[in-house]
């Protein structure tokens, strides 16, 4: 049995894997889905300070509480700066990284610092007097290639804004682990692939393996069948 450990990305919540735990539980494995503070049903829990390290220490409090071991631990998009975190943290918990469409920091990064400049100025002229980034969640559907109208019906009115601090924060300036990591890659975007060079990366970095889906950035709603599938196959080394 494999434990999987699913840390969702900017907006989103531990809600955005229901179409994918269920399937790894049905295959005779172990999935937890937590949410981080700020966002999903704990989106009331959020404060002007809620950052990295708040939602570093939610993944890493359900390691312990849980006492979770030889944990595969995914995040998706912005939550690759969580796991990245989480890692240094907890590294003799885990067996494996899985980076699904992810930032990939390196120790003194944020994810606004992987960010084209206009970009990140455009996300924080959406800060409110909260500290939380609200999106259009409509366009923000778009850029992730959610298309289809049931798709958008279960995405939409579960999105929240995202606390700044969780982009903003650098992730530790501290050794990272040497843990057998993989990226997947989602190709199916309407506009430039910010993810292309993490892609790259573990295409030609020892370490790494790299799988490619060819669906939307959110392939847990759009893609749930192949993305476990894929994380099935974890874990698994370059």
């Amino acid at each position: 049995m494999t434990v999987f450990v699913l840390v969702h990305g900017g907006w989103h919540g531990g809600w955005c894997w229901r179409r994918v735990a269920p399937l790894l539980v049905a295959a005779g494995h172990e999935a937890h889905t937590p949410t981080l503070t700020g966002l999903g049903d704990r989106a009331h829990l959020g404060a002007p300070d809620t950052g990295l390290a708040t939602h570093v220490e939610d993944v890493v409090a359900v390691l312990e509480v849980e006492d979770l071991r030889e944990v595969v631990l995914v995040g998706h998009s912005a939550g690759g700066a969580v796991i990245t975190g989480v890692a240094q943290r907890a590294a003799g918990r885990l067996a494996d990284l899985v980076y699904l469409d992810a930032f990939v920091p390196s120790p003194g990064q944020s994810v606004f610092d992987l960010l084209p400049p206009p970009r990140r100025d455009h996300f924080r002229a959406q800060v409110d007097g909260a500290g939380r980034i609200a999106l259009d969640w409509d366009v923000a559907m778009d850029g992730w290639a959610v298309r289809a109208e049931d798709d958008r019906a279960f995405v939409g009115p579960r999105l929240r804004p995202h606390p700044l601090g969780g982009l903003a924060d650098p992730v530790p300036d501290a050794p990272l682990p040497d843990l057998p990591r993989r990226f997947v890659h989602c190709t199916d975007k309407p506009a430039r692939d910010g993810f292309a060079g993490f892609a790259a990366t573990a295409a030609s970095e020892p370490g790494w393996r790299l799988d490619v889906l060819d669906t939307g950035h959110d392939a847990m709603v759009t893609a749930p069948d192949r993305l476990a599938a894929l994380l099935l196959g974890a874990p698994t080394s370059a």
